[in-house]
């Protein structure tokens, strides 16, 4: 196809979209406001905190706010959590509320804003560098743990250097001004700690809150843990480079002390960390990512020796941000014990496997989310993400994933399935099973906020698209408040065996004359064929084997934290009040009456109060919620044909594909043997779509995002007046 029917294809834009807005009552908007502007205050007021805490002013404010309140029940633990940890659990507390008044809200239509302005989270301004895409925000936010690092060094340095005595020897003053400077390093250190574990509670409430889905935070976690181990690998450096100078370092690194830092720990939990960090380095996680998975499961040695380490008032500083990480494993950890359901299971000739899950009716999600898989019969530890490629609208009892087939795990799983296909009597030898963690992902779906789309994929990247593009077509069909009326889709892939992907959503069955009441258009390039190997612009029926239910369990459990607002918002409530209970009891009866004061068997018996606080308290909430969860079930397999309707419903929609080649293909420009030109593609949009708000996403590999990322920022910054404002938004689960 030439480059004028590409101009042609992008049709202006019609300027009547209708944007998603919340109907809410008065009040509820008025408590809303006053719970963000509460956390927002908290959350400033806490990071000033850390910024003021290395000087001299912060150094006597602290030592006054712990002789103020060491006398309470907890002593000086209960002080360190209060003033460190303390404002990430009170803000999550506010999260809780926020989210449970928030709930379901009636939408309503609203005419679109004609006023176009940048997002600092959608704007990208670095691309090419060791961060990837940042956004604006982004780069706010690493500027600010950077200047904060450099600010705490300089600061100890300063104050260090001052304090040295003059009676001393130079020797003396090097030892000494290296151990108190990598002292600060640890405390540093401690700081980054107590955010590293924020991102990676897949289904927490600040994430919910803040609308971060858990693909989008892995990099924050990935970020922060650099900075985190260079902080403590510097710290114990520090040390070694002072017991080394004293001709000392193996007595001091054996050393054990009851009232102290206890040294051993420290060196086990830095050996641990060392190991977790050197094999999630990049060229380790991608030759060996089985190495790097497990390895980092010694993240458990690493926090409990850390604890042994410091003991548990300073390990309190980092116990805020563990705490809702071992809420979130907990729960993790419930949900995946069900077996589920796989209603069918088929092998595309490209080489990528359907998979079809059995789910309740009440569990949410949406065409952006993502579930977290198990196979039992492959692997009982390995866990692996996929990008959920059906919209809530499709069906309520099932979710289907793509999967592409590139490793061992994957390429075992086709096997699995091409074997039981082939089984008739469908034998227990060839039977899988699954277990499912999540669904997770945006807390609403934010492709609707756009009026103007372009999703650019890359390979299977395309499969959260028809997630997308289903959702939006079931939106129009059923005359939902559906903002997205122009829609243009780039799908780069190697080979053209891969373009049957896209009839696994029959458009015309979801969307009758869906071209009438929507502008959309598919622009696809091959780039390792130079021509069409069939008919240019056919694609063809997909489908190459599929099987009889694969096993006999139920579906998708809801114990998932972005699930039910008032469950999980009780089980975080009643985990928090345990810990508090259980310190107290601790504190009351064993610690202060029998005088004990070994730091790190204090540091031990803090981290087991938080263990058993959720287990004990926050267990008893999710009993209950599961509980409820049967109930609902039972009331759903009562009517066991639903599912069975559900699935005839999935199995039609893949028996029409053949009706739906032709409208496929009036939509469709295929071009062999090139690439991309997203100058091009901007360039013509900017042209024929006008002055409107953009939303581009993107689903790929790195590069692909960053050639995207490039071209927005390129058309952002010089752009006219009356071209349009370009988002970029990526969609990619890259551990």
């Amino acid at each position: 196809m030439d480059n004028s029917s590409i101009h042609k294809s992008l049709l202006r834009s019609r300027g009547s979209g209708h944007a998603y807005v919340r109907k809410t009552p008065r009040f509820v908007t008025l408590a809303k406001w006053i719970l963000k502007i509460a956390m927002w205050a908290l959350f400033t007021l806490w990071v000033a905190l850390l910024y003021v805490f290395p000087t001299d002013f912060g150094s006597n404010l602290f030592e006054q706010w712990v002789l103020a309140t060491k006398e309470n029940v907890f002593g000086v633990a209960g002080s360190f959590f209060l003033l460190f940890s303390g404002p990430i659990v009170i803000i999550a507390l506010l999260s809780v509320a926020f989210l449970i008044i928030s709930g379901k809200e009636e939408l309503h239509e609203k005419k679109t804003s004609k006023n176009l302005s940048f997002h600092l989270w959608t704007f990208p301004v670095l691309v090419d560098g060791p961060f990837g895409v940042v956004s604006a925000a982004e780069f706010i936010g690493i500027l600010l743990f950077v200047v904060f690092v450099v600010w705490a060094v300089c600061s100890y340095t300063v104050r260090i250097l001052s304090s040295l005595s003059d009676d001393l020897t130079f020797k003396e003053k090097s030892c000494l001004f290296l151990e108190i400077l990598g002292l600060r390093f640890g405390l540093i250190g401690l700081f980054c700690l107590s955010f590293l574990f924020l991102p990676v509670s897949r289904g927490s409430v600040l994430l919910r809150l803040i609308n971060i889905p858990f693909e989008h935070a892995t990099r924050y976690h990935v970020w922060l843990g650099h900075l985190t181990m260079l902080l403590f690998t510097m710290h114990g450096l520090l040390y070694v480079v002072a017991w080394t100078i004293e001709g000392d370092l193996l007595d001091e690194i054996l050393e054990w002390k009851d009232v102290g830092i206890a040294i051993l720990p420290g060196v086990i939990s830095l050996a641990a960390g060392l190991l977790m960090w050197i094999t999630s380095l990049p060229p380790v996680r991608k030759l060996n990512f089985e190495l790097f998975f497990y390895t980092h499961q010694l993240y458990v040695i690493f926090m409990v020796f850390l604890a042994l380490h410091v003991g548990d008032f300073l390990f309190a500083i980092a116990a805020g941000g563990l705490f809702i990480f071992i809420l979130d494993r907990f729960l993790r950890f419930c949900q995946s014990r069900r077996v589920v359901d796989i209603i069918s299971a088929k092998c595309l000739p490209c080489g990528t496997v359907e998979l079809v899950l059995a789910k309740p009716e009440n569990l949410r999600y949406n065409a952006l989310s993502f579930v977290v898989v198990q196979v039992r019969e492959l692997s009982w530890l390995q866990w692996h993400p996929f990008s959920v490629s059906s919209s809530p609208l499709d069906g309520k009892y099932h979710i289907s994933v793509l999967i592409k087939v590139l490793g061992k795990w994957t390429e075992k799983l086709r096997e699995k399935i091409m074997k039981s296909s082939k089984d008739v009597q469908c034998s227990a030898h060839n039977k899988i099973t699954a277990s499912v963690e999540g669904p997770y992902g945006h807390e609403i779906p934010y492709h609707m906020m756009y009026e103007n789309l372009i999703l650019v994929a890359g390979g299977i990247g395309i499969s959260p698209f028809l997630a997308i593009l289903s959702d939006i077509l079931h939106s129009v069909r059923q005359g939902k408040p559906c903002l997205p009326r122009n829609i243009l889709i780039v799908w780069a892939v190697k080979r053209s065996d891969e373009l049957p992907l896209l009839s696994t959503i029959n458009m015309e069955s979801t969307c009758p004359s869906f071209s009438n009441k929507l502008n959309l258009q598919t622009h696809i390039y091959v780039t390792r064929e130079s021509e069409p190997p069939l008919e240019e612009g056919k694609v063809q029926s997909c489908i190459n084997s599929s099987l009889c239910p694969m096993s006999k369990g139920c579906g998708m459990s809801i114990l998932v934290g972005t699930g039910h607002n008032i469950w999980s918002g009780l089980y975080f409530i009643s985990s928090m009040a345990g810990f508090v209970i259980l310190m107290g009891l601790l504190d009351i009866f064993y610690i202060n009456p029998f005088n004990i004061s070994t730091w790190w068997y204090k540091g031990l018996l803090f981290v087991a109060c938080m263990v058993a606080s959720v287990f004990i308290f926050g267990g008893f909430v999710v009993g209950l919620w599961h509980i409820w969860d049967r109930r609902i079930s039972a009331k759903e397999q009562c009517e066991d044909n639903r599912l069975k309707v559900d699935k005839a419903e999935h199995t039609e929609t893949v028996a029409h594909n053949d009706s739906d080649h032709e409208s496929i293909a009036n939509i469709t420009s295929i071009r062999y043997g090139e690439r991309p030109d997203f100058n091009e593609i901007f360039g013509t949009v900017s042209q024929n779509w006008g002055h409107v708000d953009v939303g581009v996403i993107v689903c790929g590999p790195p590069s692909l995002q960053s050639s995207v990322a490039k071209e927005i920022r390129s058309h952002n910054i010089r752009r006219q007046c009356s071209d349009p404002i370009f988002h970029f938004n990526s969609h990619s689960f890259d551990l």
